[in-house]
């Protein structure tokens, strides 16, 4: 989604002519063993060997990674792109293997880089903060709305909570599914709690949706209270964002990457306090002029992010590279 919405507003925008040169060879993630040390001689020459010499062939003026690595013979500068430093802020939550690799081979590409792009001053300040990366080297270009969703609430009153992401550890499923079964026990007609992406829930009144379709999602929405978002770390506020964007009201953790997101238009609960969850849940459901506030706040919060600014933010990344930041 991120290089799709940019290379459509690149082009919008002229001045720059993108280039794509994906890894068609890569194979899926092996989950460890001899798949995933395949995985990453793949990937290690690619970068090394056919990403320069692609570079060459098609005459660019810089590489752009979309994920923290370098090419070491690449004959132009290089940027990268920081989404977060969840693995750094929160160990604990990933794979030991992974964190070590990642805390290497990452920082030493954004290290390397002629410039990195961070997609939120949360980001940024980690960059600098952990890694050490130069301010003057940083631009950062917030993203967008996520998908392109249909806002359609038409005065009815919410059928469910929703829940739209994955099973990861950081993302704090076990606590949003703890908050719901207290707020169920506090009132006499609870709603649903709908689980929508790849994640895996179950529980009196929860209901999974995998994969929903950007119409699906855009109902999901529609008759959602609320989006529920326990996230213990973000670097970027995304689904969030694309809640306020359709104007679904937003309850959020309180972390830095999603107040500066959302400002003052969610209601916030503490990230580790199920009774914090559950009774910002009760107040939600039971509040229709509560929930018609956040919307709106959360409509109007949401203009301020778009893809046509993210992607002047990458041409100012881009500019720094090619001048000087190489």
């Amino acid at each position: 989604m991120y290089l799709r919405r940019l290379q459509e507003e690149l082009s919008a925008l002229g001045g720059v002519e993108v280039a794509e040169a994906p890894n068609e060879r890569r194979r899926p993630p092996a989950g460890g063993g001899l798949g995933s040390a395949r995985n990453l001689f793949a990937d290690t020459w690619w970068t090394a060997v056919r990403l320069p010499w692609l570079a060459r062939l098609r005459g660019a003026d810089l590489i752009h990674h979309p994920l923290p690595t370098v090419a070491p013979w690449a004959p132009v500068p290089q940027v990268v792109t920081i989404l977060d430093l969840a693995f750094e802020r929160l160990p604990d939550h990933f794979d030991r293997r992974f964190r070590i690799y990642a805390h290497h081979r990452h920082r030493a590409a954004a290290r390397a880089a002629s410039a990195v792009i961070c997609i939120s001053e949360t980001t940024a300040a980690d960059v600098r903060a952990l890694w050490s990366v130069p301010a003057d080297r940083i631009v950062v270009a917030p993203l967008g709305p996520g998908q392109e969703l249909r806002a359609n609430h038409a005065g009815e009153g919410p059928r469910h909570f929703l829940y739209v992401g994955d099973g990861e550890p950081r993302k704090n499923l076990p606590l949003l599914l703890a908050a719901y079964r207290s707020y169920r026990e506090q009132v006499p007609d609870p709603l649903d709690l709908v689980v929508a992406g790849s994640a895996t829930a179950d529980g009196h009144g929860v209901r999974t949706e995998h994969a929903p379709s950007s119409r699906r999602l855009s109902e999901l929405y529609a008759g959602a209270a609320a989006l529920v978002h326990p996230s213990l770390y973000e670097g970027f506020g995304l689904t969030p964002l694309e809640a306020m964007s359709v104007g679904t009201p937003v309850l959020a953790a309180r972390s830095p990457g999603v107040t500066e997101v959302c400002a003052d238009a969610a209601l916030y609960a503490e990230p580790s306090d199920v009774g914090s969850f559950a009774a910002a849940m009760v107040k939600l459901a039971g509040d229709p002029s509560l929930r018609r506030d956040l919307s709106s706040r959360g409509a109007i919060r949401a203009e301020h992010f778009s893809w046509a600014e993210c992607a002047r933010r990458h041409l100012d990344a881009y500019s720094l590279a090619v001048g000087g930041g190489g």
